[in-house]
């Protein structure tokens, strides 16, 4: 097939922000450094960074970035060459303030995420209008979106565009999707809005790129990805993995691959101890529906009772836990352990 008969899309580069989960948020400048240089030489389109939780983030509860957020972006801001790769943070309101976006604009950034839970789009008004102000491309983002349907989330996004998104879109949090149910809400969302439609996929269930696929035929336009998958869990889309079959699809990125594949192993090499594996408890996590990030804390806390993680990440599931809720992971083990 033509590429020139199907529509441009962009690839949206979390490497140095969703893969911070990963390892705890502990890059440093060098590596930013290198892998915003490898990802803009291969023509990447977006290269978002930050603490994995995004601006503001840092914090006890969450984790402590190694870096502050100003640290982070004034690094990527000159290592991409003017006129290269955008650069692009992320926000949930909550964690992250009108401050933070401010601060953000005056470091260079592009591209700002504004992001909240699935049913939860007014919470983004107050800081899609402050990014519009600040000459941002103001985007939204639905966190957990498996938890509601295809609708709901439609209505969500037409919503969003209201408040000044230029783009939504879907995030799914927990890596819970089959194709078809991706299909089914990228369908939705591309009916009810007329701005570019974002998805963001993860790896629990081994269908992160074929989500993406799925997402990219029902009409989405802006795709997530991270180097070999980096990521809290079993990891994000595969950045080098999804461009490919892409390009053999016919759909052009403006990507450059053998680039990018010199980028994922930079990424390989200094990045990370190993890619993301689907192991048991990142399979347990994204059958339950539970947010990826969990898993460290889930499988400490669990070890520690004597309590079966497969057993929490099932009650967690349950009881809708979402980012920001990490507390309620010892409420968890507790209940299970005093019940066994």
């Amino acid at each position: 097939m033509d590429s020139s008969s199907l529509s441009q899309l962009t690839v949206h580069d979390a490497t140095l922000r969703d893969g911070q989960h990963a390892v705890q948020h502990q890059l440093d400048v060098p590596q930013l450094r290198a892998y915003a240089v490898a990802a803009s030489a291969a023509g990447v389109p977006v290269v978002e960074v930050g603490h994995g939780n995004g601006l503001g983030a840092s914090s006890r509860q969450i984790g402590y970035a190694r870096l502050d957020d100003v640290t982070m972006l004034e690094t990527v801001r000159e290592a991409l060459p003017a006129g290269g790769s955008r650069m692009g943070v992320f926000m949930v309101p909550g964690w992250g303030t009108g401050a933070d976006l401010r601060q953000a604009a005056s470091c260079g950034a592009d591209v700002v995420r504004i992001a909240a839970h699935c049913t939860e789009a007014s919470v983004m008004r107050r800081h899609l209008g402050i990014a519009r102000e600040l000459g941002l491309q103001a985007q939204a983002v639905l966190l957990m979106s498996h938890m509601t349907g295809a609708e709901r989330l439609a209505e969500e996004c037409r919503r969003a565009v209201e408040y000044g998104a230029q783009a939504v879109g879907i995030m799914d949090s927990a890596g819970h999707y089959l194709p078809a149910e991706v299909t089914e809400r990228i369908n939705a969302i591309v009916a009810a809005v007329d701005v570019p439609v974002i998805f963001h996929g993860h790896n629990n269930l081994s269908l992160a790129v074929a989500n993406s696929i799925a997402a990219v035929e029902a009409g989405a336009r802006v795709i997530d990805a991270c180097a070999r998958g980096f990521g809290a869990g079993a990891g994000n889309t595969s950045l080098e993995v999804l461009v490919a079959v892409l390009h053999r699809s016919g759909h052009g990125t403006g990507i450059d691959l053998p680039g990018l594949l010199r980028a994922a192993d930079l990424a390989h090499a200094r990045l990370m101890d190993r890619p993301p594996v689907i192991d048991s408890a990142s399979l347990a996590s994204g059958l339950a529906g539970v947010f990826s990030g969990f898993k460290p804390r889930v499988l400490a806390a669990a070890g520690a009772a004597g309590v079966d993680p497969m057993e929490v990440f099932a009650e967690l599931g349950r009881r809708q836990a979402v980012a920001g809720q990490e507390d309620l992971i010892d409420e968890v083990v507790r209940s299970l352990k005093a019940a066994s």
